[in-house]
């Protein structure tokens, strides 16, 4: 932790300010009358920004041997997650990143922004250590592959590993607990032989739900979500009991009609399952639910958290308690990670327009009650991490991660231009409207 702690004051430096410019329904607005029109997207803080990714290595002899060895191509590396970590009121967040090894070259899966300018963008160190990551696959005391990660109000990180790289199936999926104050390893669950499909499933998505949070409860009673986008299925992880089961039927399925996928003009053909999670906020008066949709899919479904958490009601294969499934609505479109809000907005990258959307989950699912909250073809085009955060004086706070999946998908990346960027802006100001 002395080297997060360090690269915090140089972080500062990084941090940029944002535009007052925004608009509601794509007409240009004007800063005062026969000026020039200004771009019409509300600007978010943009904290990170990359052309690729720049590895920090142990030594310099390491990072020479990895190239050598294939164990680090550079070009190979998409990003696709962010979480933070505040230590303390008065100091600003870790920036995590995870880089999932969906081919070979990555030398490391999970990392941390260290504010050190690289020619390409800002170094990154692995977390919580370079010896977690170095044995790509071989130690599976280690990590992997990890593709989202979510550090819950308790400081734990839950870091869901895939165990494959490349699809070759190396290690069992399995969640990994870290204490993110000390790095200290909090928790290992392995997942068996029948909740994944090897050499098939990926599990993408980890969403951990406490209903004994800080500062009156003790974080014990801790159910986690995990996503398998690729064996189209989704197992939860009952923590104070040790058990776990898989859920899998036709809501947690792709649609093909929604496998093409256009980004900003580009094409490419992906036949995903579930990847965005989310659920009802604590303290709202409302039932408890889990909502997911699949990837390649326009359906936003939810179910019960009284039915997902009952062990007792899965065991009957491919139909089980499917009469508990709610098709909410579709959207006409893809969209990918997920979050919620504390007051019940369920946030959503889309597609076309390409920006991120919000949807108060007391109103029915339609085209008229989601709602554009930020837009922009250029930094928005694939927002694959999503996260609320509430800061340590209680705001909340709105972080994704865009990155350029369809150019990645088309070999088509330009490593000319700016690729990878990590945003922010309070919650607050976005369903307001204000500046970020």
């Amino acid at each position: 932790m002395y080297y997060i702690q360090l690269y915090l004051v140089l972080l500062s430096f990084t941090f940029c300010v944002c535009s007052s410019v925004y608009n509601y329904n794509g007409g240009i607005k004007y800063i005062q009358q026969n000026s020039p029109p200004i771009y019409p997207y509300k600007e978010l803080n943009t904290l990170y920004e990359a052309r690729n990714l720049e590895f920090g290595f142990p030594s310099e002899a390491e990072r020479q041997a990895t190239l050598r060895d294939g164990r680090y191509n550079p070009d190979s590396a998409l990003p696709i997650d962010v979480d933070v970590y505040y230590t303390s009121p008065k100091a600003l967040p870790i920036i995590f990143m995870t880089i999932p090894r969906f081919g070979k070259g990555i030398p490391y899966s999970l990392a941390y922004v260290t504010g050190v300018p690289r020619p390409n963008g800002t170094e990154l160190q692995p977390y919580p250590s370079y010896d977690w990551h170095r044995s790509h696959g071989k130690d599976c005391e280690g990590l992997t592959s990890v593709c989202r990660v979510h550090i819950d109000p308790c400081g734990r990180m839950w870091i869901l590993d895939s165990g494959e790289i490349e699809n070759e199936q190396f290690c069992s999926p399995q969640l990994v607990v870290i204490d993110v104050a000390t790095s200290r390893l909090l928790h290992r669950y392995r997942l068996s032989e029948d909740l994944y499909k090897s050499t098939v499933s990926r599990f993408v998505t980890p969403l951990v739900d406490i209903t004994d949070p800080p500062p009156r409860g003790r974080c014990r009673e801790t159910f986690v979500y995990m996503a398998d986008a690729t064996g189209f299925g989704i197992v939860v992880y009952d923590v104070q009991k040790g058990e776990s089961w898989r859920i899998e039927n036709k809501y947690t399925y792709p649609d093909p009609d929604f496998s093409t996928h256009i980004i900003a003009g580009e094409r490419f053909e992906l036949l995903e399952g579930v990847i965005g999670l989310a659920v009802t906020p604590l303290g709202l008066g409302l039932p408890r639910s889990l909502y997911f949709h699949a990837f390649s899919n326009d359906a936003q479904v939810a179910i019960p958290l009284e039915i997902i958490n009952n062990s007792s009601l899965w065991d009957g294969g491919f139909g089980s308690a499917i009469e508990h499934f709610n098709l909410l609505g579709k959207r006409g479109v893809q969209c990918a990670a997920s979050a919620m809000t504390m007051n019940g907005v369920l946030l959503c990258g889309h597609y076309e327009p390409i920006g991120l959307f919000g949807w108060n989950i007391r109103t029915p699912y339609t085209f008229n009650t989601r709602f554009l909250l930020a837009e922009n073809p250029i930094k928005l085009q694939f927002i694959s991490g999503l996260k609320v955060i509430t800061s340590p004086w209680g705001k909340e706070e709105v972080w994704l991660l865009s990155n350029r999946l369809q150019k990645a998908f088309t070999g088509n990346i330009n490593y000319n231009e700016i690729n990878f960027r990590i945003m922010r802006c309070g919650v607050e100001e976005l369903l307001q409207g204000r500046p970020c």
